[in-house]
């Protein structure tokens, strides 16, 4: 990615380059305990929040699901940062909902695998809303159209453990990502992949509350939101896992649906045909009136993948359960032997070098079976992990034949 030109100010930034910036306007509140509005002082009027200004933009380097991410520096201490600028096209009302939630989530999650949020700067205007966060050279999608060679397999299973190890931490912490792909994959300089843009990520608790199914990239959909579910569990990000594990290792997107129709169809004809046998309550899901299923009563993964192991077509049908409550949590696909048979695990070369990997980064962070403890917010965060056990915690049950 590149580093972009000189250093820009967020004044011309925001108001067009070689105009003169004009003075803030006042901001004038109501009393509570009096008649009257009263002027907020100009030092007081950021709040606790530093200004933009202290950044110095670099170059933009991409748009999020909510806003556009640039490059800066931060002037203070020298730290490249990705700015994330809040979008608030047609907001009247505020900071849009999608973006108090990201930043309410965000400030409280604390993990190597997770994009860090640092902290919340604003410009002059009250449409200007910035997020700090740390910034990585590249993101999964943007590297694999520019690779001149694929990932390997040890290396896609480095990249694989870390996006679960995030992804533990977080259902953990009872918060559905709701839009992972390759794409919201960051990776730094060192290897590190990190999970980012948390713009449809919900908090969730139990009894679950109804969330609309139009979520998650239609790519990396779970069969139960194509089919109207308002009820969701961790389990649609285990499936955009297996979309991405699985495109990581072909090469190509698994499901490249062009229509919710066509999507479904797609699904079928690699996993055969949903019925209450192996998903029980599948009939009475909201829009399965609406499809005509062809019916195809074989699990075609082994034809697609004939080259992986069993114990790696183990954990793509786990992953691939039509049942959401047998589909495999993020522990154990930790768990799983494939990431212990060779290849054995591999860092990724550097974005943007023809370098040979080294060992996967926060190896010792590899396993589920790690201590855990409470963070001074209250959440899981992971100790000093210990070696994880063998073998699969649970057998690919509940899945269609394998076509001979």
């Amino acid at each position: 990615m590149g580093s972009g030109g000189g250093g820009v100010g967020w004044g011309g930034a925001e108001l067009g380059m070689g105009e003169p910036e004009p003075e803030p306007e006042q901001i004038r509140l109501k009393c509570i305990r009096k008649e009257g509005f009263f002027t907020v002082p100009p030092e007081h009027r950021l709040g606790r929040c530093r200004s933009v200004k202290e950044f110095e933009k670099l170059n933009r380097i991409g748009e999020g699901t909510y806003g556009i991410v640039y490059r800066a520096r931060d002037t203070q201490t020298d730290e490249i940062v990705a700015l994330k600028k809040v979008r608030m096209d047609k907001e009247k009302d505020g900071v849009p909902i999608s973006s108090l939630r990201e930043i309410t989530l965000l400030l409280r999650l604390r993990h190597p695998n997770i994009v860090e949020l640092k902290e919340v700067v604003v410009g002059n205007h009250l449409e200007s809303i910035f997020l700090v966060m740390g910034y990585c050279e590249q993101d999964l999608a943007s590297l694999l159209e520019n690779m001149p060679t694929p990932f390997s397999e040890a290396q896609v299973k480095c990249i694989v453990l870390q996006v679960l190890r995030g992804l533990q931490y977080l259902h953990r912490n009872f918060i559905i990502h709701r839009d992972l792909k390759v794409s919201n994959l960051l990776m730094t300089d060192k290897g590190c992949v990190k999970t980012a843009d948390f713009g449809l990520a919900r908090a969730y608790g139990i009894p679950l509350k109804p969330m609309t199914p139009k979520v998650v990239t239609l790519w990396y959909r779970a069969p139960e939101l194509l089919l109207g579910t308002t009820t969701q569990t961790t389990s649609i990000d285990m499936w955009a896992v297996g979309c991405i594990l699985a495109e990581l290792l072909a090469h190509k997107p698994l499901l490249p649906g062009a229509s919710e129709i066509h999507q479904v169809d797609l699904i079928v004809q690699l996993l055969g045909t949903p019925s209450e046998n192996i998903w029980p309550g599948f009939s009475q899901l909201p829009l399965v009136s609406q499809y005509s299923l062809r019916k195809q009563p074989y699990n075609n993964l082994k034809h697609k993948f004939p080259w992986l192991s069993e114990a790696g077509l183990r954990l793509l049908n786990l992953l691939f359960m039509y049942d959401p409550k047998k589909r495999a949590t993020a522990g154990d696909c930790l768990e799983s032997s494939y990431f212990k048979e060779k290849p054995l695990r591999e860092s990724p070369p550097p974005p943007g070098r023809r370098l040979a990997g080294g060992p996967c980064p926060g190896w010792g962070h590899c396993w589920a079976g790690g201590q855990w403890g409470l963070s001074r917010h209250g959440l899981l965060v992971p100790q000093e992990p210990r070696a994880g056990p063998g073998g699969e915690q649970r057998e690919a049950w509940g899945a269609l034949p394998t076509r001979r």
